[in-house]
């Protein structure tokens, strides 16, 4: 791509945007077409609200019964509901259980958890932590009775009975006659998790003979609880793992259904930070999962699952679930693993997303623990960054250093480089002049390849270090210099105007690490280049400015993702800056020139690659002379 091609892909862009500004509607439009559509939207609404009202009035098994008599109406409920009518008229009534930990409410309305909020935490804006409250979830069964009538818990109420066991609350839905289903919740101490049992008492003749398990629908609203709505909503998303070690998800970008007839062992509504978590032991069957991804909205997402429990009729066995309202913290889903064989493992881990095989690896195995360990020493994560930045940086000096030594070499040798392209000029003579300058490489004992493996080999751990920090809880809430929250954006300058292309990729405001990044990578773009050229740039114009592009895409891309992730790279790159100019002061070029120039008197060793490169070179340059010969 030469300069020219270059301006003028950045002029159309030019154009692009100024006509976008340009064309863009005023405020007043703007406001005027909002109320267009929201007109339109509320006739529409109110349109099917209308129907479903009338299917509803249609279908509903309540709309006589408050005409009816008191005996009528009764005889009616137990048409209708069997040994629950009982359970249709209440009134609802909350328990809480609570620990160090979380709070939660239980409603008698359905027997279901309505509230759960983490005492450690908050949102970005300092108000409590709540994963959910009242209509924000649902969490109902349904019933087939032994008249094939169907219906659901969360139209029944329940009556609170306490548990034997401290911190347990028995949700009990009487059937008549001493029957009842009961949802047993126990809250464990100074932990995350819900035991949650599901026991039948005389429901053989109440229930249909041909339950064997009981259908679950489970909906919940997925709040922002962080300042940068596009990274949280990235990081948001339903996962799900099947027994075994398996786990898979829904898109987090887009609205997604799937059908899973394999056995799930635990079905997770993910938050950046924070899950939700239902696990069974005995799995879930029959599954379908849906997410459904909201704009402009105080939720991020709305997460779905119609799915099936197994229940034993008898009351001979209990079914076993548990849930978990916490935070996606590395080491503490991990620590739920321990004791268990492979195929036990919950591998909730999972749910904290720091990469795919060998960045997941690095994480685990090497960044995580340096992390944790100054963490028990050093209260600033700012710091502790810091000093991961310098750990990291020693243990990769070797192969900084051979990536300088192979630029030096390539640095000295350009005189003799030029020399050649001076000898073999033209497109004509291209062939010659490679194979020139190879052979000089090769004499010499320097190899343009041997600069990028380096390179190439650290590129695992930046990635994984891209992967790290976004998803790092520990961040959360963590100040920093200016940086009020090392897990998002630190913005020093805000504006609310929709500005087109920008406001969409770069957002409404500017992070000050991440442009000090962008500022030092192009310092060193710039240094580095000056450093390494080798004179073939100046055969490729394009190039330059190609090497500058890439740190202004930095800027659009870590603008909106956690500012402890830019400080990192800007620390990295800073230290990095640093090495190369001390390298470029405590080398002395002129006797690495000598040594080279002693190389050339030894028998040249090629190595494989070489061989290969130039029996390449030669079978190319003969067929280029054939291809000569013929059109002569």
């Amino acid at each position: 791509m030469d300069k020219n091609t270059i301006i003028g892909f950045l002029l159309i862009g030019v154009v692009l945007f100024t006509f976008s500004w340009w064309n863009r509607p005023t405020p007043e439009q703007q406001e005027a077409q909002r109320r267009y559509y929201d007109s339109i939207a509320a006739v529409e609404q109110a349109r099917l609200n209308e129907e479903l009202n009338a299917v509803e009035a249609q279908h509903n098994p309540f709309n006589d019964l408050s005409t009816l008599s008191d005996s009528a109406r009764t005889v009616q409920l137990e048409s209708l509901f069997g040994g629950f009518a009982q359970a249709v008229d209440g009134v609802e009534e909350t328990v809480t259980l609570e620990n160090e930990l979380v709070e939660l409410r239980f409603s008698t309305k359905g027997g279901r958890i309505v509230y759960a909020r983490l005492k450690n935490y908050q949102t970005y804006d300092k108000q409590p932590l709540v994963l959910f409250e009242g209509d924000e979830s649902r969490f109902d069964y349904t019933l087939v009775t032994a008249s094939n009538r169907i219906i659901n818990t969360g139209d029944l109420y329940f009556s609170i009975v306490r548990g034997n066991a401290p911190n347990t609350v028995i949700m009990r839905l009487n059937a008549g006659e001493g029957s009842s289903l009961d949802f047993i919740y126990t809250l464990r101490p100074d932990d995350y998790r819900v035991d949650y049992t599901i026991r039948g008492n005389g429901m053989n003749g109440i229930l249909s003979p041909m339950t064997t398990s009981l259908d679950l629908n489970w909906e919940q609203m997925i709040r922002q609880q962080e300042k940068g709505r596009k990274f949280e909503n990235q990081y948001s998303g339903l996962y799900y793992k099947f027994q075994g070690n398996n786990v898979d998800n829904l898109s987090e970008l887009k609205n997604q259904e799937k059908q899973i007839a394999d056995r799930l062992h635990w079905i997770a509504y993910k938050d950046k930070f924070f899950s939700a978590v239902l696990i069974s032991e005995a799995g879930f069957v029959s599954t379908t999962l849906d997410s459904r991804v909201y704009e402009d909205s105080p939720y991020l997402k709305k997460m779905r699952t119609v799915t099936s429990a197994p229940f034993d009729l008898q009351g001979r066995e209990d079914s076993k679930l548990t849930f978990y309202f916490g935070p996606n913290k590395y080491n503490l889903l991990k620590a739920y693993d321990k004791g268990f064989s492979s195929d036990d493992k919950l591998n909730l881990d999972r749910l904290v997303p720091l990469g795919a095989f060998v960045f997941r690896w690095i994480n685990k195995f090497f960044i995580i623990p340096i992390f944790d360990f100054l963490g028990n020493f050093i209260s600033s994560y700012g710091l502790i960054i810091f000093l991961l930045t310098l750990i990291v940086k020693l243990i990769l000096f070797p192969l900084t250093y051979k990536s300088y030594m192979s630029s030096a070499k390539m640095r000295v040798l350009r005189p003799q480089v030029e020399e050649i392209n001076a000898k073999y000029p033209g497109q004509e003579q291209a062939m010659e002049r490679q194979k020139a300058t190879m052979e000089l490489y090769s004499s010499a004992g320097a190899s343009p390849i041997s600069g990028c493996l380096p390179m190439l080999l650290q590129m695992p751990i930046l990635i994984a270090m891209y992967m790290f920090f976004p998803s790092a809880i520990e961040l959360r809430n963590q100040s920093f210099l200016w940086a009020q929250d090392l897990s998002t954006y630190d913005a020093i300058v805000s504006w609310n105007a929709y500005i087109p292309i920008i406001t969409p990729y770069f957002g409404n405001h500017i992070s000050l690490f991440c442009l000090l990044m962008t500022l030092t990578n192009i310092v060193y773009t710039k240094y580095n280049m000056e450093l390494t050229n080798t004179g073939q740039q100046q055969q490729m114009p394009g190039m330059k400015i190609m090497m500058y592009m890439m740190p202004l895409m930095f800027l659009v891309f870590f603008n909106q993702n956690a500012s402890g992730l830019s400080y990192y790279y800007f620390i990295s790159t800073l230290i990095t800056i640093i090495q190369t100019i001390s390298f470029r002061y405590i080398i002395n070029e002129d006797k690495l020139l000598a040594k080279l120039e002693e190389n050339k008197k030894r028998p040249v060793k090629k190595a494989s690659f070489m061989k290969r490169l130039e029996e390449a070179q030669k079978l190319a340059e003969q067929q280029k002379q054939q291809q000569q010969q013929k059109k002569r």
